[in-house]
C-alpha cells in the first residue's frame, strides 16, 4: 500500500505515526494544535487521507485537524477478513486514535461513506463529537433510488475491476465529478484508486453498516449534536434527496451547493472550508467599519514567487502608484524569493506572508537538469494554491483593503472567479504571458489538458468578467502569440485583446551612467564582462555548472573575459568550482545594474532577465529551459520580436558551444528594438483609477 504523490502537499503534518488496534495498524496524522479538533474521517477504501488535502493546509491555521488512512488505504495495513471493514471497526479506529492523542470532543466531518461514519461515531459516542458535517452521506435505504445498474453502472462490478481496474477507476470518478473542468481532480482520484487494489475493493464493497430503511433512519435520529449535511445538486452517487432525508431526520442543517458534484470538498474547496471553519470556531466577524476618510488607502500585492521578475515589476507599478495617490500604504504577501527583495527595499511585508506555502519549492521539486514542465507543475501546484488564497482570504477579512493587486497570482484570479461573491475590493490582475501551450514531449496529452486548462480560464472570466477590475497584459499587443488556446477555441492575440489592456514591458528602474557601474564593480574600460544569471528559482543550477566548465574555452576566444556568475537567492554558490576569472556571487538585490554594466550574458530563458538585457541593448545568449512552454515559446516570440535571436537548445549547449555562441555575440554586438520605461506608469495609471473609485464608493 501508499500514497501516490499528486503533488507537493501545502503542509506536513506536526505528528504522524502509526496505531496498532487488533493486529492491525492504522496511519494517522496531526496537524496544528489546541482546540477545537476537526477529525476528518476516512472515506471508501478506494480513496485515503489524501482526499482532504485541500482542506488541512485552511483548517489546521484555525484547529487542530486529525486524519487517518481507513483499513486497506494509503499508509494503513490491509487486513485479508472482509469483516475487518466493517463499519464498527473504523469507529473504533478513530476512538482508539482521538484516545492515543489525547483529544476529546471533535468535530466529525466526513465524505460519502465517511459521512456516515461521522454520523454512527456520534451516535455511539455522543461525548466525543461536538458536531457533525456531512458531505454527501451515503446512508443507504433511505429514500427510494434505482439500482445502480439501472443507472448505467454496469462498470461497478468485481468481476470488471479484474478485467480494467483503471477503467472503473476512470468512470468512478467522473461519476463523482459532473462539474466541468475536473481532469486534475479526476487525475489525482484514479491515481489514489491505484494505490489500492480490486481484491481490496471488492472485500469492502457489501459493507454497509445499516440492513435497512428502520435502521438508517434510526442511526440518523440516534444523532444528538448538530448536523451540517453538504449535498451538491448535481450529485450522481448520492441523490440529493437523500441528504434531504439525513438533514431531516437529524434536526440538521442542509448545505445545497448548486451545480456540485459528490466531491464537493475537491471542486468547491473554498465554500465546504469556509463552512467547516464557521462550524468548528464560529462564524467570522468582519473586520471593524471605519469611515473611508478615517483611515489611510491601502492597497494588497501578492506577487509570484517564482521569479524575481514579478518582484521588481510590482515595485515599480507600486512606486509610480503611491505617486499618484498620497498617502497610500502598500503591503505584500509574498514569500521567498521576493521577500529578499522587498526586504532589501524596506517595503511592508504582511506577517501572514510567514503562512503562505512555498511555490517556489515545488517549482524547485518538479523541476530536473535544465528541465521543467511549467504547465504540469503549476497543475500540479493545486494544493499550494488552494492553502495560499485561503490564507489570502484570511488577510482580506481581517484587514479592509481598498485595491487587492495579483501578478500572476494564480490563486486569486482562479478562487475569486469560482467564489465572487467573497470579492471585496476591486481586484487588478497583472500577467506577462496568456494561454497555456502544449511542448511536443508531451504528446496529445498534454495538448488536451492545455486546451482544456485554456478553456477553463475563459469560462472564468466571462462567466464572471467583473471580478477583474482591471487586467493588464504587460507586453505590447504584437508580445501575445497568434497561435490559438486550442481547438475550437478562440485566438490568443484577439481574445488577450478583448480581454486585457497591453500596457508594455515593465522593467526593473533604471539602472544608471553604465561606465559609473563598471567603476564601482572594479571592473576595467578593456575587461570584457560575461554575466550569467538564471533568474530567482532553483531551476537554473545546471546551466550556471555548464557555464563554469565553458570559462576556459570561453577565455580562450576572448583573453580578457571575466565571468561573473549570479547564483542567486535559491542555489548555493559552493556548489560551483573555484576558476581563474570566475566570480560567484549568491543574492544581488540590483541584478539589473550587472545587466546593464556587462559586455555579454550567457542567461536562462526568463522574461524578467532577458527583456533587462534587451532594454540595456547588451548582447546575450539564452538557454531556455527543456519543456517549459512560456520560455520556450512566449518569450520566445517577445525576444525575437525585439531582435534578441541568439539562443540554444540545452542539448546542443556544450561548454564548447557555449564558448562559441557567447563569443559570437559579444563580436556581432546587439541591435534590439527599444524597450520604452513607460509600462509603469501606464499599469499606475489604471489602478489609481480604481482606488478613486473604491474611496468615492
Amino acid at each position: 500500500m501508499g500514497r501516490t504523490n499528486t503533488g507537493t502537499p501545502a503542509r506536513t503534518p506536526d505528528a504522524e505515526g502509526h496505531l496498532e488496534r487488533d493486529g492491525v495498524r492504522i496511519w494517522w496524522e496531526s496537524y496544528g494544535s489546541g482546540e477545537p479538533v476537526v477529525l476528518l474521517l476516512p472515506c471508501w477504501t478506494i480513496v485515503h487521507s489524501r482526499v482532504w488535502k485541500l482542506q488541512i493546509p485552511y483548517l489546521a491555521r484555525h484547529a487542530r485537524v486529525v486524519t487517518f488512512d481507513g483499513r486497506g488505504s494509503g499508509l494503513s495495513d490491509a487486513p485479508a477478513d472482509p469483516r475487518a471493514y466493517a463499519d464498527p471497526e473504523t469507529i473504533a479506529d478513530a476512538v482508539a486514535i482521538l484516545d492515543h492523542l489525547g483529544v476529546g470532543a471533535v468535530v466529525a466531518v466526513g465524505l460519502s461513506r465517511g459521512a456516515r461514519y461521522a454520523l454512527e461515531l456520534a451516535a455511539a459516542h455522543p461525548d466525543r463529537v461536538r458536531s457533525v458535517v456531512a458531505l454527501g452521506p451515503a446512508v443507504p435505504h433511505l429514500t427510494d433510488e434505482p439500482a445502480w445498474r439501472d443507472r448505467g453502472w454496469d462498470k461497478d462490478d468485481p468481476e470488471y475491476w479484474q478485467r480494467d481496474f483503471r477503467g472503473f477507476l476512470e468512470f468512478f470518478f467522473a461519476q463523482g465529478l459532473p462539474e466541468p473542468h475536473s481532469t486534475k481532480a479526476l487525475e489525482d482520484g484514479v491515481a489514489w484508486g491505484l494505490d489500492t487494489t480490486p481484491e481490496l475493493l471488492a472485500m469492502t464493497r457489501g459493507e454497509q453498516g445499516v440492513a435497512d430503511r428502520e435502521e438508517a433512519e434510526a442511526l440518523c435520529r440516534a444523532v444528538r449534536c448538530p448536523v451540517v449535511v453538504v449535498q451538491g445538486s448535481a450529485d450522481e452517487m448520492v441523490p440529493t434527496e437523500r441528504g434531504a432525508r439525513v438533514a431531516e431526520l437529524t434536526g440538521g442543517r442542509l448545505v445545497l451547493l448548486e451545480g456540485s458534484g459528490h466531491l464537493t470538498n475537491v471542486r468547491d474547496p473554498v465554500g465546504v472550508n469556509l463552512l467547516l471553519r464557521d462550524v468548528a470556531c464560529g462564524p467570522s466577524l468582519p473586520p471593524r467599519w471605519t469611515r473611508p476618510a478615517s483611515r489611510p488607502r491601502r492597497a494588497l500585492v501578492v506577487s509570484s514567487p517564482i521569479g524575481l521578475g514579478h518582484a521588481w515589476r510590482d515595485v515599480r507599478i507600486a512606486d509610480e502608484l503611491r505617486r499618484r495617490v498620497p498617502g497610500l500604504v502598500v503591503e505584500w504577501l509574498a514569500q521567498e524569493p521576493v521577500t529578499s527583495l522587498l526586504e532589501a527595499r524596506g517595503e511592508t511585508i504582511h506577517p501572514a506572508s510567514a503562512e503562505l506555502a512555498s511555490e517556489a519549492g515545488h517549482i524547485d521539486s518538479e523541476s530536473g537538469e535544465h528541465r521543467l514542465n511549467a504547465f504540469e507543475a503549476i497543475r500540479r501546484m493545486d494544493e499550494i494554491l488552494c492553502a495560499n488564497f485561503m490564507l489570502f482570504g484570511d488577510v482580506v477579512r481581517d484587514t479592509r483593503y481598498d485595491l487587492w493587486i495579483g501578478d500572476e497570482a494564480w490563486e486569486l484570479d482562479v478562487f475569486l472567479h469560482e467564489n465572487p461573491e467573497l470579492k471585496t475590493a476591486p481586484f487588478a490582475w497583472l500577467t506577462d504571458f496568456v494561454g497555456w501551450l502544449p511542448m511536443p514531449a508531451g504528446g496529445e496529452r498534454e495538448a488536451a489538458l492545455c486546451a482544456e486548462e485554456n478553456a477553463a480560464m475563459i469560462d472564468r472570466v466571462e462567466r464572471a468578467p467583473r471580478v477583474r477590475d482591471v487586467a493588464l497584459y504587460l507586453g505590447g499587443p504584437e508580445d501575445l502569440v497568434g497561435s490559438s488556446f486550442g481547438p475550437g477555441l478562440p485566438s490568443i492575440r484577439a481574445w488577450t485583446r478583448r480581454h486585457l489592456e497591453p500596457v508594455g514591458h515593465v522593467t526593473a528602474p533604471p539602472p544608471g551612467d553604465r561606465a559609473a557601474l563598471r567603476a564601482a564593480e572594479g571592473w576595467a574600460q578593456d575587461d570584457v564582462v560575461c554575466l550569467v544569471a538564471v533568474g530567482g528559482s532553483g531551476t537554473g543550477g545546471a546551466l550556471l555548472r555548464r557555464a563554469a566548465a565553458a570559462l576556459p574555452a570561453l577565455r580562450a576566444r576572448i583573453p580578457r573575459l571575466r565571468m561573473v556568475v549570479l547564483a542567486g537567492p535559491r542555489l548555493d554558490p559552493g556548489l560551483l568550482p573555484d576558476a581563474d576569472g570566475l566570480e560567484v556571487r549568491g543574492y544581488v538585490h540590483e541584478a539589473h545594474r550587472l545587466a546593464a554594466a556587462c559586455d555579454v550574458a550567457l542567461v536562462q530563458g526568463g522574461l524578467a532577465t532577458t527583456m533587462e538585457l534587451v532594454a540595456a541593448g547588451r548582447p546575450f545568449v539564452s538557454v531556455p529551459l527543456d519543456d517549459h512552454f512560456e520560455q520556450q515559446v512566449h518569450v520566445r516570440h517577445r525576444l525575437d520580436r525585439h531582435g534578441a535571436r541568439a539562443w540554444l537548445p540545452w542539448a546542443q549547449a556544450t561548454p564548447d558551444a557555449l564558448a562559441d555562441a557567447v563569443a559570437s555575440a559579444w563580436t556581432s554586438g546587439a541591435r534590439y528594438r527599444p524597450v520604452p520605461d513607460t509600462a509603469a506608469a501606464r499599469a499606475a495609471d489604471a489602478l489609481a483609477g480604481l482606488l478613486v473609485a473604491a474611496v468615492r464608493g
